[in-house]
């Protein structure tokens, strides 16, 4: 069901198209988690550290392929707001042949990279192997990543979140069971891992296809549409780019965290990991209120109605306050039960227990800036902003490769656990002020200073 933005009262608005985004987002995350928590319990603490070793990496390539798909889908958003319906379906066609090229390239830069970058990453030698098996395996599924994220990101700029929540919800669900029989009966180890996920996301992206181009006929191209648009190609790829190279900078800051954290070895790589999973996924409310924020501010960017950006910028910084502090008490209290599940009997908890409760509590008294970036991030790409966003990504990267750098020299743990807090802190004061520069910027544009 699509959903139209320019209209109503912010606040219901944002919270009806965020809930779906935070079920399905969850969804996400617990199909990720699947792999790690059957590979620790049935493979052993050593391979989970391998597969939480390739977490950056793996963050690096999807984070890459969700911005530069996000990015193609901006156009869409604003066309959409502005009922340009041939608009929006040449910019859906446009988008698609894009990403076959983005695949391509990811893929085989991918392959070529990983062995290099793993040594780079001081990746400990009894879980490099495996760490090599896992993430080679799903730079081949690169492909299946980059078509999941580019078609849910058209639907949700024509304001349906729901399809691509019933669609994840089915491939998470399928990737439990993959992992399961990869694992256990075919004894696959890591790699069945990795192939339970890229399976999983190739019918997830099959899916919201079939749905797109059945159920949404603004997103169904006709066969005029089916060739590259020199002009559309030029805003997708403006937009696109610094996207994607504002989450491959997060990601470059991350793996540089994880570089530091390698060095204490796999028990403590494994308890990271293990902590890691449930950050993230008591997070999501906050990346899903992103997603909220891009296509909100797309279709009013559209219909120009800059009052109503202000206003839905307003609503969504008071949701996350909220769910910030939630989300702390959340993870705190969830840290001893949870980390439980990643290992087998013979594994002793207790000893992984304070590596993880470092990291973690650490990083739950930082989750309002981490909160505000989101916010502030998407609403400026929705708006056709790319550079800012972008250097955001680069004060992450300062401040986590200052704090890592540190810790290393120091062979800090706890300080290598602060590289987080510090980017985030970092990019929610940079995100901030660039929204206000933009929103003067929007104002003198529309004729309004």
């Amino acid at each position: 069901m699509e959903m139209d933005m320019t209209q109503g009262k912010p606040m219901p608005l944002i919270l009806k198209f965020t809930v779906p985004l935070v079920i399905g987002n969850i969804f996400q995350q617990l199909y990720n988690m699947a792999d790690t928590i059957i590979v620790g319990r049935y493979v052993g603490a050593g391979a989970l550290a391998a597969v939480g070793s390739t977490g950056t990496i793996m963050f690096l390539i999807t984070g890459f392929s969700q911005g530069i798909t996000a990015g193609f889908t901006v156009l869409t958003s604003q066309r959409y707001g502005a009922r340009d319906q041939d608009g929006v379906r040449r910019s859906v066609a446009n988008g698609i042949l894009l990403a076959i090229f983005v695949t391509l390239l990811l893929t085989v830069a991918g392959v070529c990279s990983m062995e290099a970058l793993l040594r780079l990453m001081n990746t400990p030698a009894d879980i490099f192997q495996d760490a090599y098996d896992y993430i080679i395996v799903i730079c081949a599924g690169i492909g299946a990543n980059v078509f999941y994220n580019l078609l849910s990101a058209y639907l949700r700029s024509v304001g349906n979140s729901q399809a691509p929540l019933c669609f994840l919800v089915l491939s998470a669900c399928l990737n439990v069971v993959l992992d399961l029989v990869f694992i256990i009966y075919f004894n696959m180890g890591v790699a069945g891992a990795a192939w339970a996920t890229n399976l999983s996301q190739a019918i997830s992206a099959l899916l919201c296809l079939i749905y797109m181009f059945a159920r949404v006929p603004v997103l169904r191209p006709e066969k005029k549409h089916w060739r590259l648009n020199r002009r559309d190609s030029r805003i997708q790829i403006a937009i696109g780019i610094p996207m994607a190279f504002q989450f491959a900078i997060t990601a470059s800051g991350s793996m540089i965290m994880q570089a530091a954290i390698n060095l204490f070895g796999s028990e403590a790589v494994a308890a990271y990991t293990a902590a890691g999973k449930l950050q993230n996924l008591v997070t999501q409310g906050m990346v899903a209120m992103g997603q909220t924020m891009a296509t909100y501010g797309g279709q009013n960017y559209g219909k120009g109605d800059l009052d109503r950006i202000r206003a839905g910028v307003r609503a969504a910084l008071l949701a996350e306050f909220v769910y910030s502090i939630a989300a702390a008490i959340c993870v705190c209290l969830l840290l001893r039960p949870s980390i439980g599940l990643f290992f087998s009997g013979d594994v002793d908890v207790n000893v992984m227990l304070p590596w993880a409760r470092t990291y973690i509590y650490m990083c739950a008294l930082f989750f309002i800036p981490l909160s505000v970036i989101f916010i502030f991030r998407n609403i400026m790409q929705g708006c056709g902003y790319g550079f800012l966003p972008m250097m955001g990504g680069v004060s992450e990267l300062a401040a986590r490769l200052v704090t890592a750098a540190i810790a290393m020299r120091l062979l800090s743990y706890p300080l290598a656990c602060f590289c987080d807090p510090a980017a985030w802190v970092a990019a929610g004061l940079f995100t901030g002020v660039s929204y206000l520069h933009v929103m003067r910027d929007l104002k003198r544009k529309m004729g309004k200073a």
